[in-house]
């Protein structure tokens, strides 16, 4: 696996090796995409009857602690893709190592994938924004304070999120008639909920959304040359925008609620990334 020396040396932290032998020993074919599934979103019917790998099968794989992940991998078939789903992911404030919350992104490359779609639960920061909403990521604020260093690119600006995929999820959900918001992605460390007044000063450094995820995965996924694509639903107005007190239940009822919506276009995606694919191998 390429990339710059920083990537190196944080690669060389994260034990994926032995995990990507294992599993890739055991899948039928290397997966081109790779999906996260965040907060009471890992219930993605196009999964079931995927080839499951628990969090003790594979070999060093991190363990969640948080109620709405069930910290497991899924290898499936989706739309004429070859999916590679994590069911969960492990956060910063679990473990204070950005290695260990990077493992399934290091895994995912190394078996192949090019495609990262990363998707998570958030607080509504846009007071325009209500519960349900869906929210496509075209950029990220990384406000976790964690000194982790991931390279951006040699020269300009990073861009993040891929402009070509932001385009072929609007086009998907106009397709299927899906309101689809966009937005830029604020990520805090946690586990506490941010108070109004973080959640104001997230506001005027463009945030549209906050969360305590992806902001990690998505950047190492890019420095490695994967393309990335983010979703966000939106579960509850952030303190201070209207909402009342907020706990991680109303998080995971909201999230259960879209899961159609949720489904229908992450699939919808998937079948123009698989398109796509096919198309440029002609």
């Amino acid at each position: 696996m390429g990339g710059t020396p920083g990537i190196e040396s944080l690669l060389g932290r994260i034990p994926y090796e032995e995990a990507a032998a294992y599993v890739r020993g055991r899948i039928p074919s290397p997966p081109g995409i790779a999906l996260v599934l965040g907060s009471g979103l890992g219930d993605y019917s196009p999964l079931e009857g995927g080839l499951t790998f628990r969090a003790g099968e594979i070999p060093s794989y991190p363990r969640s602690t948080v109620s709405g992940h069930r910290g497991e991998a899924v290898f499936a078939r989706i739309a004429g893709s070859d999916v590679l789903a994590f069911r969960g992911r492990i956060h910063l404030y679990e473990c204070n190592d950005a290695a260990t919350v990077l493992f399934p992104v290091a895994l995912a490359r190394a078996l192949g994938a090019r495609v990262m779609i990363v998707t998570n639960a958030a607080g509504g920061i846009n007071r325009q924004f209500v519960p349900g909403d869906l929210m496509l990521i075209t950029d990220q604020i990384d406000m976790t304070l964690h000194g982790e260093w991931i390279p951006a690119e040699r020269t300009g600006p990073r861009r993040t999120y891929d402009a070509a995929l932001c385009a072929l999820a609007m086009e998907a959900a106009l397709r299927l008639g899906v309101p689809l918001r966009r937005g830029v992605y604020a990520s805090v460390k946690g586990p506490s909920y941010e108070t109004a007044a973080e959640v104001e000063m997230l506001r005027r450094l463009g945030g549209d959304a906050v969360g305590m995820s992806t902001v990690k995965e998505a950047s190492l996924a890019a420095s490695l040359g994967m393309r990335v694509m983010g979703i966000s639903c939106i579960t509850n107005k952030a303190a201070g925008t209207g909402g009342g007190k907020l706990d991680h239940s109303e998080v995971t009822v909201v999230a259960s609620t879209v899961k159609a919506r949720f489904a229908d276009l992450l699939t919808e995606c998937i079948a123009g990334l698989g398109a796509q694919a096919r198309g440029n191998n002609l």
